[in-house]
């Protein structure tokens, strides 16, 4: 299960193996999924990550 966070009243969604954000659902779900089946990161997913939760601060790309 993908973890939801609220930072700055938007709503993002967090693989909780790697810690990409995204603002999907969805997209979140299948990030995790690949993680934890494949060990790994697909670049397909990730690319619409929007940033990376680094121990309880979401940090968004610049």
């Amino acid at each position: 299960m993908v973890k939801e966070i609220e930072e700055k009243s938007k709503k993002y969604f967090v693989c909780e193996i790697c810690g990409f954000g995204y603002n999907e659902k969805n997209t979140a779900q299948k990030c995790q999924n690949w993680c934890s089946k494949h060990k790994s990161c697909n670049l397909q997913i990730t690319k619409n990550a929007v940033g990376i939760l680094k121990r309880t601060i979401f940090e968004p790309f610049k």
